[in-house]
């Protein structure tokens, strides 16, 4: 039975709806998972998504900022929100697919939205930036972070951090730029690290080959420049680690009439 899970910060849900359904017409994921929905849950278009078949639901929004969002044509039996650094700002959503999605083996799917991190790589005068290196400590410290060997888990999101040399357009002109520091990429492998989770984008394409999921509005020509950066990930605990089969990269999306800056990536996952 194949799984497919996509992963897509779309930047405004409902400024962006349109799109989101042309996406899943088209593709057809099981499972969507959004970053930085910026909906409060009273105001999420769930009547849109029902229409398009996606009648399961686990949201956590608010107004103007963030917001994750899990979206599903298979039920769910458990609902997990966690709170990061203090803050309640709806950076995380977990869901459990189980016996009423008719596996015989649950997976627990989790959806992360990381903090950014502003524009000054420095702590010391970037409140911000701070907030975004506590934040990708305490997730490599958090328990339910880290499955057990037999445990099938996913984790999924924007996690703000392209931690590899070929993860950017140039790792020479990147490496003092937030998103690819050394400080931030090495938070973040240690995160992965530490739940043994499995950076299933580069199991199935290695570098040095190059890996982009995001492309700045800043670009005149993004198409043309090619300067993306690979911020969206997929990790699989190790239980599922030899089960992706596929993982597709959705770059046309980026094209679109008033797009996201991130494009859509799925995993199709063989269970």
């Amino acid at each position: 039975m194949p799984l497919k899970i996509t992963t897509w910060n779309i930047n405004s849900v409902r400024l962006r709806i349109d799109l989101v359904a042309k996406f899943l017409k088209s593709a057809r994921p099981d499972v969507l998972c959004l970053q930085e929905t910026k909906c409060p849950d009273d105001a999420f278009p769930l009547k849109r998504f029902k229409r398009l078949g996606y009648e399961h639901a686990a949201l956590n929004g608010q107004k103007g900022y963030h917001g994750v969002a899990v979206l599903s044509r298979l039920p769910f039996e458990r609902v997990d929100v966690q709170s990061f650094c203090g803050k309640t700002d709806c950076r995380h959503v977990a869901v459990t697919l189980g016996g009423r999605a008719r596996l015989r083996d649950s997976i627990t799917l989790h959806n992360f939205y990381v903090p950014a991190g502003g524009d000054e790589p420095d702590p010391e005068i970037n409140p911000k930036f701070q907030h975004k290196l506590s934040f990708l400590d305490e997730m490599r410290a958090h328990p339910n972070l880290r499955p057990a060997k037999t445990e099938r888990a996913i984790l999924v999101g924007d996690l703000n951090v392209a931690p590899l040399e070929h993860d950017v357009w140039s790792h020479k002109q990147m490496i003092k730029v937030v998103s690819h520091t050394p400080i931030e990429c090495e938070k973040l492998n240690l995160a992965r690290s530490a739940g043994n989770w499995i950076d299933s984008m580069r199991v199935l394409t290695p570098e040095p080959a190059k890996l982009y999921t995001w492309w700045s509005y800043r670009a005149a020509d993004w198409r043309e420049a090619d300067r993306g950066r690979r911020l969206d990930h997929i990790w699989t605990s190790d239980a599922l680690a030899d089960r992706v089969s596929a993982i597709k990269i959705a770059k046309d999306y980026r094209g679109a009439a008033r797009p996201s800056d991130h494009v859509p990536v799925t995993a199709t996952i063989e269970l």
